[in-house]
């Protein structure tokens, strides 16, 4: 199967390249040109498959023209090789809980996946050309993908982030791996960031100079893999016998990769009604639902910095999916917006009242079906990272300690390391080719 450009729908690649290159010759991300349906039977029996069983299904459904299903399986059943994903019922609300990879973040299946993908591809590859990856986070990514491609022989990892506006212990877990991963300290927001990755790739004489690809949701392999969550979401509702006709979830989001990918899941075939884009004050797309016009932005500081997004990547995506349609893109996702205040006081009442610690992400979601949730619909919540990964905001807003876990940590034990770097794109450039020469 070819994947076709947003930009242009006559530019393709095959998946190969697509996962290679990251990001499209026109600046445009990388869409499968086909969606294939997953079969019914699939879903009769969804309730008795494992994670890593339906993972694969789903998959080999949209990737087997493309790789072996023998391969495929490996790199799945490798890929989940942690402790799967909780449900839990948060007072009358089922939290779909994602952090429990190896980095306490739901980021981490995608950034494996993508891991093993491109080794396996890179692998076919005749040259030893190393594989630089450029990757901008806002948080979590950093994390997800340092960790995720660690030690893999013939890539090096280049992680951009904006310097004091994430958590400490986000900062510690890729800034204290070393080998063949480089922490960026950008003097300015995440949308600077993703504005220095996208430049690079658009730059000929770095492209010349090196190999470079993208792990930001921007690559197909990174948020593709993202859907397997809600599949076995809707598998868990199954086994518990609760009604599968009126499915409603909110997910956090912020440069819309995980909500993109559920909507992918969606047309392949996942019988969910409906979807809730929880955001916070970063607003843009839930004020493209309410007026219909888009209207990217600097990106706001809040204290759930993760989704702190003013320009995301995917909404071209979701566009492309629903034919550019407002209307139709209306009936299947509703948006919200949340303050910090609002945000904290979610925090503390849920813990309060019902002994369950959010996250700020996840209070977002959380909050959203508070609002939105209609009595004859069965809500579930996104928590896509541990408590402790904002331990002092969480701790202040609920005046009581966060045990940190172990594999946490760990990493603030270790010594930090990072490259300062302005946001214009001439000193990054000069950087990589600094790099490229060694």
């Amino acid at each position: 199967m070819k994947y076709y450009s947003t930009n242009n729908h006559s530019i393709k690649a095959s998946l190969h390249d697509a996962i290679v290159k990251g990001l499209a010759p026109d600046k445009g991300l990388y869409m499968p040109e086909r969606i294939p349906a997953l079969p019914k039977a699939f879903f009769k029996n969804i309730a008795n498959m494992s994670l890593q069983e339906i993972s694969f299904v789903v998959a080999n459904t949209l990737f087997n023209d493309d790789i072996d299903s023998a391969v495929l399986k490996d790199i799945v059943y490798d890929t989940l090789n942690f402790p799967i994903p909780l449900v839990h019922v948060c007072d009358n609300k089922y939290s779909l809980e994602l952090f429990h990879g190896p980095t306490l973040a739901f980021k981490d299946v995608g950034a494996r996946f993508m891991a093993r993908m491109l080794g396996h591809f890179n692998s076919l590859d005749n040259t030893q050309e190393e594989v630089n990856v450029l990757v901008a986070t806002s948080g979590d990514t950093g994390s997800a993908v340092a960790n995720g491609f660690l030690g893999v022989p013939g890539v090096h990892v280049y992680v951009l982030y904006p310097h004091g506006k994430v958590s400490k212990i986000q900062e510690a877990q890729f800034t204290t791996l070393g080998r063949n991963i480089t922490a960026i300290a950008v003097n300015g927001t995440f949308d600077d960031c993703q504005a220095l990755v996208k430049s690079a790739f658009m730059d000929k004489e770095l492209n010349d100079a090196m190999k470079l690809t993208s792990a930001n949701s921007i690559n197909v392999a990174r948020f593709l893999p993202q859907m397997f969550y809600y599949f076995f979401a809707y598998a868990e509702l199954a086994k518990r016998e609760q009604p599968l006709d009126n499915i409603v979830v909110a997910v956090p989001s912020g440069n819309f990769g995980n909500i993109c990918a559920a909507l992918i899941g969606k047309a392949m075939g996942l019988p969910i009604k409906r979807f809730i884009a929880a955001n916070n004050r970063n607003d843009i797309f839930f004020k493209y639902l309410l007026t219909g016009s888009y209207e990217p932005r600097q990106s706001i500081p809040t204290i759930a910095n993760a989704m702190d997004v003013g320009n995301p990547s995917n909404f071209a995506r979701i566009l492309d999916l629903y034919g550019n349609s407002h209307d139709a893109i209306c009936r299947d996702i509703s948006g919200c917006s949340y303050t910090d205040e609002q945000i904290a006081q979610t925090i503390k009442q849920t813990y309060d009242n019902v002994g369950y610690l959010l996250d700020p992400h996840g209070a977002v979601a959380y909050r959203s079906l508070e609002e939105q949730l209609k009595d004859d619909e069965t809500g579930i919540f996104v928590e896509t990272a541990h408590p402790a990964k904002f331990k002092s905001t969480v701790e202040h807003i609920i005046g009581a300690p966060v045990e940190v876990p172990e594999r946490l940590a760990a990493f603030m034990r270790g010594e930090k390391r990072f490259v300062k770097m302005a946001s214009a794109f001439s000193q990054f450039k000069k950087f990589l080719l600094a790099e490229s020469a060694r």
